[in-house]
């Protein structure tokens, strides 16, 4: 009987089309019922899942570009099959599945002692420092499945391991044991206009993300594609999220360069 190959489950997204609109955020906080404050103007309290950062060339106009950068979880899968937040958690409650690649989050297993916050080098998780308090009526939008979180436990991007449940039970009623690639989906790719997020099985070569960083096997597996790059690549992180730009000096601040500018 063949064996199946795992699945590893990953992004692709091209800066040069993210024009900055937020939509991933929002689709992000509605999908996943991620909790707000009403004073959002203390944004180290703040909890999302997905952000979107601004990064700039730094020279005077005209010569001035800008580029947006959203950062959901890495799902790093380290040198040694484990990411940095998994290594460091006493309670074991965020791990790495074998099956789909992703960094899974267990909220009634945290005890809130923010150790893999401290280990997470793109800072893409959060701490929730109050129990949430929804407006009246709103509680009745939540995705019932997606759990609500409590205080006092870590919480962050899943790649909406939700909806891959949903459609492994679909297909599972249909006898099948693969899921097509549009089956699938996080809610940040469907909702982004630009089309800017592409999402996929990373060891599926008929995948589109797939096909956009080809790995060169020759070149110690770095993408073929001259444009994709992943941060901080130097930290053998190993992410399953990858970058896509034209332009040289967003790809050096995906990994800061900071042996080649010190002196």
């Amino acid at each position: 009987m063949k064996q199946e190959k795992a699945k590893k489950y990953g992004m692709v997204i091209d800066l040069d089309k993210c024009t900055g609109c937020g939509s991933c955020m929002v689709a992000c906080m509605a999908e996943n019922n991620v909790p707000f404050r009403e004073d959002e103007s203390d944004k180290l309290l703040s909890i999302a899942w997905m952000r979107v950062f601004k990064l700039t060339n730094k020279k005077p106009f005209p010569d001035t570009e800008i580029c947006y950068l959203p950062r959901p979880c890495m799902h790093c899968e380290g040198e040694h099959g484990h990411s940095p937040c998994v290594s460091v958690c006493p309670a074991t409650a965020t791990d790495y599945s074998t099956e789909t690649g992703i960094v899974s989050q267990i909220y009634t297993r945290c005890f809130g002692c923010r150790y893999c916050m401290a280990a997470c080098p793109y800072q893409a998780r959060a701490f929730n420092w109050w129990d949430p308090v929804w407006p009246d009526g709103m509680e009745k939008s939540l995705s019932p499945n997606v759990s609500v979180r409590m205080r006092g436990v870590v919480e962050k991007c899943s790649f909406c391991f939700h909806r891959y449940q949903l459609a492994m039970d679909r297909a599972h009623l249909e006898d099948r044991k693969e899921l097509k690639e549009d089956e699938y989906q996080t809610a940040c790719t469907q909702a982004c206009p630009a089309g800017a997020i592409t999402f996929g099985d990373l060891n599926n070569p008929k995948h589109a993300a797939t096909q956009m960083v080809k790995p060169d096997h020759k070149n110690g597996g770095k993408p073929k594609n001259p444009k994709a790059f992943r941060l901080l690549e130097r930290l053998g992180t190993n992410p399953k999220v990858y970058y896509l730009s034209s332009r040289e000096w967003v790809r050096r601040a995906g990994d800061n360069y900071l042996k080649k500018e010190v002196k």
